[in-house]
């Protein structure tokens, strides 16, 4: 932005505009989208009352923060960054720099979990393998009522987010949330296993968005060279932490599938089909443990 000098004459309105002017120009994905996001959150009101209300003025304080959103998007930071949350599942998430910035396409997993409980009152125990922001078990345990959770994470930080997020959404008495490596130290059986692991080529990762590969953290992007390292590894903590006829989902990046489903099956789990996310990309395997 350039008009802070005379603030006193800025409305929501013009603010507003500029914002569109320079995102676009920018050839930002969604300009309109962020703008709108931004300066919402900057002014502290609705989409709704925002639009409403374009002559309303915008005092120097608001216009400093407008001034470091514009800034901070237009070097690449994505707004889910800038505010601080995102939204999945319908539910809003408090993200960090430790935590993967949840997307739509991991809401296949949510899905394909779903489509697999018939009876959606069962008394489930789920664990949550790298959870991260605590989004993927969160979200499932909103659908499951009766469901209790346990999320897994090798940062202090993420799981600090994770337990925040579950007392924001009232979930805290049916989760729990721990450091770790994968299912290290975790005893007993669980009904549902479920990751998102780290599976983008090492090579790959400076081929990312700069929202991506600047933003998110590489803990979480980085799969070893051939972006599978970390499925060899939950593959045996799922043989062993999953019960008899138990079930697991995993995340999986663009062209995995075949490669997933025989680190799996050489585990001695059964692959039961695989989720396609909106744009038709199998992105999520379905596994059982035989009984």
């Amino acid at each position: 932005m350039s008009a802070s000098g005379n603030s006193k004459n800025l409305t929501r309105g013009v603010i507003y505009r500029e914002f569109l002017e320079q995102f676009r120009s920018a050839k930002l994905a969604s300009p309109d989208l962020d703008a709108r996001l931004l300066m919402a959150a900057a002014v502290g009101v609705d989409d709704v009352a925002l639009i409403a209300d374009p002559d309303q003025l915008v005092d120097a304080q608001q216009v400093q923060v407008l001034e470091d959103y514009a800034r901070r998007r237009l070097a690449g930071e994505p707004v889910s960054r800038i505010l601080g949350e995102r939204e999945f599942w319908g539910l809003s998430f408090s993200i960090n720099a430790a935590t993967l910035d949840p997307r739509p396409d991991s809401e296949t997993l949510v899905e394909a979990v779903l489509a697999q409980v018939p009876d959606k009152a069962s008394k489930l125990r789920i664990l949550d393998l790298g959870t991260g922001t605590g989004c993927l078990l969160l979200a499932l345990l909103t659908e499951l009522p009766n469901a209790q959770g346990l999320g897994v994470d090798c940062s202090k930080d993420a799981v600090s987010a994770a337990r925040a997020n579950a007392e924001q959404l009232g979930l805290g008495n049916r989760s729990a949330f721990r450091m770790g490596n994968w299912g290290e130290g975790i005893d007993g059986t669980f009904d549902v296993v479920i990751s998102n692991p780290p599976y983008i080529p090492s090579a790959d990762i400076d081929e990312l968005s700069i929202e991506v590969r600047a933003h998110d953290p590489l803990a979480a992007l980085d799969g070893g060279a051939d972006g599978l390292t970390a499925y060899r590894e939950i593959a045996q903590e799922t043989v062993r932490l999953l019960r008899p006829d138990g079930l697991a989902f995993w995340e999986l990046g663009i062209g995995q599938s075949d490669d997933v489903a025989q680190i799996a099956s050489r585990a001695g789990l059964e692959v039961i089909g695989f989720h396609s996310d909106l744009a038709g990309v199998p992105r999520v395997i379905g596994l059982k443990r035989p009984n």
